[in-house]
């Protein structure tokens, strides 16, 4: 949170009588932060003190989160180069909860310093409302709590959903609820279908009751006699118990179930079954996998009287069990008085305010579901051997992964036909709380199970290789090479980067994707076998890198650019920034790939690298890569004009640096240093020598591989270079291929976003001067500068560079770079560092230049 403090920058805590007695008085568990003072109270010593308002909001937002059920504790605030703002770090759990803390903490802040007072019951309630629409149900929570013990990656697919994945790319599996993505459709339509479901097993030798299935209140009342009292009546298809009725002895009982169905039945089925009531214990077995994995006895919501309290006041008793909560929340469910408990009472003699004797116990609902109010105890080892092959033998003749089979019987230790038995329903996508958390008996780890299904290697963390690149100037061009030569290699490979997000070669989305979003859209997708991601400041700013860690962290350089934007002020500042990829890199098995020529990676790459670091240098006599060689360490570099791999002392060539058609015969040492970190990346991922090889060799600086990096053109005899490159660092690496590509006059079309500092506009345009004879400066992304400003700016830069450059300011690009091209004659040389890469690629692609046309008309 970037928070104003306004006008209590003036007004520390210590200026605010009775400020820490009234914050504790409030929220009591805000006694247990220690902050820095490192034990219990710390925080409020700090109030005390003196401290300041976004520092209280960050230990508000933490502690109204613990009040709701999140359990969180870290949190940081910092100042910034501007007074009175803030940084207000803090964790959450739940991002649109943890969002709506900080909120409501900001409030809660202002109003102690008003001197107000604050109810804190409403803040509460809401915050309890978002994170119950937020939250994971039971089911899922237990499945994606059993994922991330494996270290394996959860994603929620779709927002206010359970749709579910767990891993990355092609290792991914997918889930909703507690059906899978190889839930049998069938499966599926057979557990829907309760006369399917039932015809299927009596086939098959499975005992069920009888029964036929009704569509008026007379076929019922038929049915009833003809199967003989008592009986069942259930909707055809449904699901969590609801309409079903049991134990109906009589006609007008048998009336009252069968209006219950009808108004829970599906229009597309309609149907009421009656069947037969089998007496015994309700029992849930659930088998995943095809193995019977826990077994719970289910008894129906009911209270046990003891001999002085009413039925209404011992239902109000039950209901204070913190355990009850609200649909899904808690481990049992709220008992909610309606017309079947009414039903049930009245059929028992009682009614609400009925004193039940000590001991007696009155049933308020006909079936036993948790999501009724009933509750659970745990028979998973009480199951015979008999009974356990039945049960997972009905999910083969079902065909679902996951089956949650309902049966009644007298109990589970002796074999099915030797007892009253008779399977009534078998559900797809069965609720799993009753076995994480029965009311008595042994927590089953069911989400253990169902992830042991989707992931049957216990080494397998559904995870695909991820490579990460970063760095100032570079990162698109080494991204796209990265993934050019794994795809050499075969693999199927998904890209973000500034411009696209493509997989396997083909773009899925364009626009800047060198951010989280990029990283989400690939690894969701099914066919990858390998990410590669560009990584720009921005996106980890904003919103952090979209995965947890990476398998190779890239570093390419740290040079000025975008200073002074989200209180990034110095290079140290940014190269902290930037260091986020490298120390996301696995510890084990990991990879950092560090440029060794610029100061700031050495300094501050190698102190956060994580993994085996390789180097890269364009100096093969780096002294500050001794050591590492001398401890086997890896690394890339020019010798003889090879790209080499040093290990040691052994030396490996990878190929001639004339043989990479992106560094130009040696004129682009930038490529040739993006060259030696796309190599190192597939080294580190064991990629063949051979393969590296044939990836470097086959990329070319054309529009279809690098749109916009370094694309070159002829036409007519004039020399064209098409570059995004908007800062100097980029300017200077570039110069020495402008230099050994022109050979008479140069001609530059430039600009630069708006949120550039002045100085660094200025320095961007005395560099072009430098570099080029006629500069053109266009303007597109002011970026809330005036109009023209940001072209002034870069335009007084070039004029006052004291060169004999001629500026001109032409604020349309493309009328700028028309007029580049007008002016262009044989010889002549065209930097155009543009914004529309594809319509400037058009435009000279197979067109003569103006000027040549006139010239060859005369």
């Amino acid at each position: 949170m970037r928070l104003d403090i306004e006008e209590l920058e003036d007004r520390p805590s210590d200026k605010v009588p009775g400020i820490a007695e009234k914050l504790r008085d409030l929220i009591p568990g805000i006694y247990d932060h220690r902050c820095s003072v490192g034990e219990p109270g710390g925080f409020l010593q700090r109030v005390r003190s003196g401290t300041w308002a976004g520092h209280m909001v960050e230990h508000v937002a933490i502690e109204l989160q613990n009040l709701v059920g999140f359990s969180v504790g870290y949190g940081k605030t910092v100042d910034s180069y501007d007074p009175g703002i803030y940084n207000v770090v803090y964790r959450y759990r739940d991002e649109a909860s943890g969002i709506a803390a900080g909120e409501a903490a900001v409030q809660v802040v202002q109003d102690l310093y008003d001197g107000k007072d604050v109810d804190l019951a409403p803040i509460i309630d809401r915050l309890k409302q978002i994170r119950d629409a937020n939250a994971l149900g039971p089911s899922t929570g237990a499945i994606v709590n059993a994922a991330k013990e494996r270290n394996i990656p959860a994603y929620n697919l779709t927002e206010g959903t359970s749709y579910t994945q767990l891993g990355h790319g092609i290792k991914q599996r997918r889930f909703q609820a507690t059906v899978t993505d190889a839930s049998g459709i069938i499966g599926h339509s057979i557990a829907d279908d309760k006369e399917w479901t039932k015809q299927i097993l009596a086939d098959a030798g499975v005992p069920v009751p009888r029964g036929q299935v009704c569509h008026s209140f007379e076929d019922a009342q038929a049915a009833a006699e003809w199967i003989g009292w008592p009986v069942v009546t259930k909707p055809l298809s449904g699901n969590h118990g609801r309409g079903v009725t049991t134990d109906i002895a009589s006609v007008e009982d048998l009336r009252s179930g069968y209006d219950a169905a009808v108004a829970r039945a599906r229009d597309d089925y309609g149907g009421v079954i009656v069947e037969s009531y089998i007496r015994g214990e309700d029992h849930r077995m659930l088998v995943i996998g095809g193995k019977l994995v826990a077994a719970a006895r289910r008894r129906p919501a009911h209270v046990t009287g003891d001999g002085k309290s009413t039925i209404q006041q011992l239902i109000d008793v039950e209901n204070s069990d913190p355990r009850r909560g609200v649909g899904h929340e808690n481990l049992l469910t709220q008992i909610h008085v309606d017309e079947q408990t009414h039903r049930m009472l009245e059929q028992a003699g009682h009614g609400l305010d009925t004193v039940l004797p000590k001991g007696e116990i009155a049933f308020l609902k006909s079936t036993a579901n948790i999501s009724t109010g009933g509750t659970a105890a745990d028979l998973t080892d009480e199951v015979h051997p008999e009974v356990k092959f039945a049960m997972e033998r009905i999910a083969r003749l079902v065909g679902l992964d996951i089956i949650g089979i309902d049966l009644l019987a007298e109990n589970l230790h002796l074999p099915l036909d030797r007892q009253s038995a008779g399977v009534v329903e078998v559900n797809a996508g069965p609720g799993f709380r009753m076995h994480m958390s029965p009311t008595h008996g042994t927590p089953r780890p069911v989400g253990q199970h169902v992830v042991e299904m989707l992931f049957p290697d216990p080494t397998d963390d559904g995870r695909i290789p991820i490579t990460a690149i970063t760095g100032t100037n570079g990162k698109t061009t080494t991204t796209r090479l990265t993934a050019h030569i794994l795809r050499q290699a075969g693999w199927s490979v998904g890209m973000g980067c500034t411009g696209t997000v493509e997989i396997d070669n083909n773009v899925i989305l364009r626009g800047d994707y060198s951010g989280p979003a990029a990283a989400q859209a690939v690894l969701r997708e099914p066919t990858v076998e390998h990410a590669v991601l560009e990584v720009a400041r921005g996106g980890i700013m904003r919103r952090g890198l979209g995965f947890d860690e990476c398998d190779v962290g890239v570093l390419l350089n740290i040079a000025s650019d975008h200073l002074g934007e989200r209180d990034i002020h110095t290079l140290d500042e940014l190269a902290r920034c930037k260091t986020v990829v490298v120390d996301a890199v696995k510890r084990e098995g990991g990879y950092c790939v560090l440029n060794a020529d610029d100061p700031l990676v050495m300094e501050h790459g190698t102190h956060w690298a994580r993994g085996e670091i390789i180097y890269f240098t364009m100096d093969p006599q780096n002294p500050a890569l001794t050591e590492h060689l001398e401890n086997l360490g890896m690394v890339l570099t020019v010798r003889n004009g090879k790209i080499v791999l040093l290990r040691g002392k052994v030396t490996v060539e990878i190929v001639e640096v004339n043989d990479v058609p992106i560094a130009f015969e040696g004129h682009a040492p930038f490529n040739v240093q993006n060259a030696m970190a796309a190599a190192a990346a597939a080294v580190a991922h064991g990629i063949e020598i051979d393969d590296i090889r044939a990836g470097l060799r086959t990329f070319h600086p054309t529009p279809a591989q690098m749109p916009g990096r370094t694309n070159y053109f002829e036409a007519d005899g004039v020399k064209c270079l098409i570059d995004y490159g908007h800062n100097v660092p980029a300017l200077i690496a570039l110069e020495p291929l402008v230099n050994g590509l022109a050979t008479q006059r140069k001609i530059a079309v430039a600009t630069a976003p708006g949120n550039r500092r002045d100085e660094d506009l200025a320095a961007l345009g005395a560099q072009l001067a430098r570099m080029c004879d006629t500069i053109y400066v266009y303007e597109t992304d002011a970026r809330g500068r005036a109009r023209g400003e940001t072209a002034r700016v870069i335009h007084d830069g070039a004029a006052n560079a004291g060169t004999s450059a001629q500026v001109e300011t032409i604020m349309d690009e493309h009328d700028a770079v028309a007029q580049a091209i007008g002016q262009a004659e044989a010889g002549d040389f065209l930097l155009l560092l543009v914004d529309d890469i594809e319509g400037t690629t058009e435009r000279l692609k197979g067109r003569s230049f103006p000027r040549q046309a006139e010239l060859a008309q005369a």
